[in-house]
């Protein structure tokens, strides 16, 4: 007996089998809606006054039967986003409406976002009989129309026709469909090559009773997009959303989500990535809604660290920090995949694969806290070895990509990896440097810093910042070229009071100088409490270096202050 799909509850049997008699109708490629299946849906909807749908496949057989409520029907999941490029789903709905209305917008999203190649509304006179017909279908948008539209029904990615008259000669579908799918696909060839990871479409909601909250969102989306680049996605939207408050379920409006969702399918975008942390329940609702890839700011900061991480400790701590996040969304329980566990301890109820999961996770979380209580007790003694040499250490931090690897590498020809890219050191790096007056130092690189830095993440990583505890002076290297630069001033700053090393001598130096504007480069120079530089240039270093003489303390049997450190008891 064929299914019927939908809100079938208290149907009578005549009903359910005038609905299942449905499946028997055949639609030829040549029409949008055959007469025999326009009554046969007629019927069923005068039956259970209710809105009832088929989808019809393109080879001309019914696939699927749906009964909806007075006003709209759900369709039943008819499997992922899309069936392939330039291409539809290879299934049209047509559907009964009650009350002589046009198509509505929850048709027009199913269109879009299922890739339906047809969507047909059968408007239906009080007596139940059709009166006439309309139709929609997918269009290509021009190149030309703008990206970051507040109103994508307006860009015409879809084309209404009708209401016409029932019986009105209809065009050829099977000509119809081929020849936007045949524009879809030269569309297609033009676009950009894309990137290793697909692209996305990058999502802010703010709240706009705060002053400058646009400035403020358009800076932060900044930041994402370089997030997401480093992470290998391609970012072809920015989508912003001022509200008073969050939804608490889609974060987003319901209607604000729908058009992002529309405009991904146009863009081909496969990820939604959000500037916000999305809690476990969030994230499973837009997932759900959307059928694209959710991800939130921590995801994708715990991704770039995964990608670059390089070191034992590096690898372990981003594992730790990624276990750590996941734990909490594994809340999804499905008795579907309960089984037993054998053997001993494994009697009784059993557990659901989600249980044995969490449990494997929690074991896994367990054993990294140990191996890396191990790291750094070893790396611990290293650095007593070091203190034991007398050497100072100069340790470099800052805002994410803000030169102290470049700067690294001018003072020391260390030659370790430096590239335009957040992130791009996470594990320390450690060299000696000979000042101008023979003294010899060892600098320090370290991960850099961000806004909202994910908590599990900072916490493993804690760790490696001890390299800078035991530093004699802390650089702290500024970004002077990004107009952000005293919002990054401000995290590091509260990051180094969180790990107690406000007390540490700094030093702050302005990078990057080279891209300033003559006035903006002459404040810089009259400025006494800092250090402007361009860590491309050595010559550029000298002032650094002198402070650096100055900075350093000295005991009076030549030790530095690491040295004075280890003496105490």
């Amino acid at each position: 007996m064929a299914e019927v799909f939908g809100n079938v509850s208290g149907l009578a049997p005549r009903a359910l089998r005038t609905l299942e008699r449905i499946y028997r109708r055949r639609v030829p490629l040549d029409k949008i809606a055959t007469p025999e299946l326009v009554r046969s849906l007629a019927e069923a909807s005068r039956e259970v006054k209710r809105q009832v749908g088929a989808l019809v496949h393109r080879s001309g057989q019914v696939d699927t039967v749906i009964v909806g409520d007075a006003t709209g029907l759900m369709l039943p999941d008819i499997g992922r986003l899309r069936a392939a490029e330039g291409r539809f789903r290879a299934l049209r709905l047509v559907h009964t409406h009650l009350y002589n209305e046009p198509l509505t917008h929850d048709d027009l999203v199913d269109l879009t976002r299922l890739r339906l190649d047809l969507v047909c509304a059968v408007l239906l006179t009080r007596e139940g009989e059709p009166r006439s017909l309309t139709w929609a279908y997918n269009v290509p948008t021009h190149p030309e129309q703008p990206a970051a539209s507040q109103n994508y029904v307006a860009q015409r990615n879809y084309e209404v026709v009708g209401p016409v008259a029932y019986g009105t000669e209809q065009p050829h579908f099977g000509d119809l469909i081929q020849a936007l799918e045949a524009e879809f696909a030269r569309q297609q060839k033009t676009r950009q090559v894309r990137a290793k990871d697909g692209s996305a479409i990058l999502v802010h909601v703010g709240d706009k009773r705060q002053s400058g909250a646009m400035r403020r969102a358009e800076a932060q989306l900044s930041e994402l997009e370089s997030l997401a680049k480093t992470a290998g996605v391609q970012v072809v939207e920015r989508v912003i959303q001022l509200r008073e408050r969050p939804d608490p379920k889609l974060l987003l409006g319901r209607g604000k989500l729908e058009q992002v969702v529309m405009r991904a399918i146009d863009l081909d975008a496969e990820t939604l990535i959000f500037d916000c942390d999305l809690t476990p329940a969030q994230a499973s609702s837009i997932a759900q809604h959307t059928d694209l890839k959710v991800i939130d700011r921590s995801q994708l900061i715990l991704d770039i660290f995964a990608q670059r991480a390089e070191s034992v400790d590096g690898k372990l701590q981003v594992e730790l920090a990624q276990l750590k996040y996941t734990l909490p969304r594994l809340g999804t329980r499905d008795d579907a995949l309960s089984r037993l566990t054998g053997g001993i301890g494994g009697r009784g109820p059993g557990e659901t694969k989600l249980e044995i999961g969490r449990r494997r996770a929690r074991e896994r979380v367990t054993r990294l806290e140990k191996q890396l209580k191990e790291l750094t007790r070893k790396r611990a003694e290293r650095r007593r070895l070091r203190r034991s040499v007398d050497t100072p250490v100069v340790a470099l931090v800052g805002y994410t990509n803000a030169g102290k690897s470049t700067l690294l590498n001018t003072l020391t020809s260390a030659g370790v990896l430096a590239e335009d890219k957040l992130f791009a050191t996470l594990d320390p790096r450690a060299r000696q440097l000979r000042l101008p007056s023979g003294r010899v130092v060892v600098v320090t690189d370290t991960v850099g810093f961000i806004r909202r830095m994910p908590r599990d993440l900072f916490a493993a990583f804690r760790a490696t910042f001890e390299e800078t505890a035991d530093a004699d002076v802390i650089v702290e290297v500024v970004d002077a070229s990004d107009p952000e630069h005293p919002e990054h001033m401000q995290e590091t700053a509260r990051l180094l009071q969180e790990l107690g090393l406000e007390h540490v001598p700094r030093l702050t130096l302005f990078n990057k100088i080279d891209r300033l504007a003559a006035h903006e480069l002459e404040a810089l120079e009259a400025a006494c409490d800092l250090i402007p530089c361009s860590a491309l240039s050595k010559a550029h270093t000298r002032r650094l270096l002198d402070a650096l003489e100055t900075n350093l303390p000295v005991t009076s049997a030549g030790l530095g202050a690491s040295a004075q450190r280890a003496e105490r008891p």
